[in-house]
């Protein structure tokens, strides 16, 4: 009985991060890691990822950028088959240090230009930059369903229209995946068990989405980016934190 509710909020939880209540999703993989093996906790919940996302597509379907989207995605994949080929390489605390200092630094530059004097600087969507971003965004994503800090420090500076934010956001990380699915299946961490388990959880994860879509188009544009900037602070502390635990912690 703990273990299902656990899962259903796990999966509440993600379901509003899908509606844009921001980054609140990143506690799911923790909850559930509560019960199992982390990438095993991956692979439970990317399917939910997967059918929350599409709820997701429907509700901000009317406004996204397609610019970015088309520098993005192309990073992206690049990002997931580099994740594919070298996760068994790569230790899990260097990718939590390295989505913690995305965030960090990306908050640094924000809080520079908001005490400076004049408007804050925009940055438009550009290539060299979007394909850098868009495939760290695919790897921390492939590795650890951490993708946010990567694609926000590259898109929150363009200061989007919220909605254009939001189905931005939501169409790239559809895609995204999408494409973790076969290497996923590939890696035994989605089975015909896990999958079944899944179906169950789906609902709550869209009942989350439609409250989170809820809240989301209710919070001024001001208010939304604020709590986006706050859950990135908190998050990238989290990670570090772990990261430091981790180190300290008897073998």
């Amino acid at each position: 009985m703990e273990y299902w509710i656990v899962a259903g909020l796990a999966a509440f939880l993600m379901g509003l991060s899908k509606g844009g209540i921001p980054m609140i999703a990143l506690l799911s993989v923790p909850l559930m890691s509560l019960f199992m093996d982390p990438a095993h906790a991956a692979g439970l919940l990317l399917p939910i990822y997967i059918v929350a996302d599409w709820y997701a597509v429907y509700l901000f379907r009317r406004a996204f950028s397609a610019r970015n989207l088309k520098i993005l995605l192309p990073g992206a994949i690049g990002g997931i088959l580099v994740g594919f080929f070298a996760v068994s390489y790569v230790p899990g605390d260097a990718v939590k240090l390295l989505v913690a200092g995305i965030g960090l630094s990306y908050l640094v530059s924000a809080l520079r230009d908001r005490f400076s004097k004049g408007e804050p600087r925009v940055r438009p969507a550009d290539v060299p930059r979007g394909l850098f971003w868009g495939s760290l965004a695919g790897l921390t994503s492939y590795v650890s369903h951490a993708g946010g800090p990567p694609f926000q420090a590259y898109v929150l500076p363009q200061r989007l229209d919220k909605m254009v934010y939001l189905g931005t956001t939501t169409i790239f990380f559809t895609v995204v995946n999408l494409m973790k699915m076969p290497p996923f299946i590939l890696a035994g961490q989605v089975t015909w068990h896990s999958l079944s388990q899944a179906a169950w959880l789906a609902p709550l994860a869209i009942a989350g989405a439609w409250s989170g879509a809820r809240i989301s188009r209710w919070l001024p544009e001001r208010v939304f980016f604020l709590l986006i900037e706050v859950a990135l602070a908190l998050v990238s502390v989290k990670l570090l934190y772990e990261v430091v635990v981790s180190q300290v912690s008897p073998v």
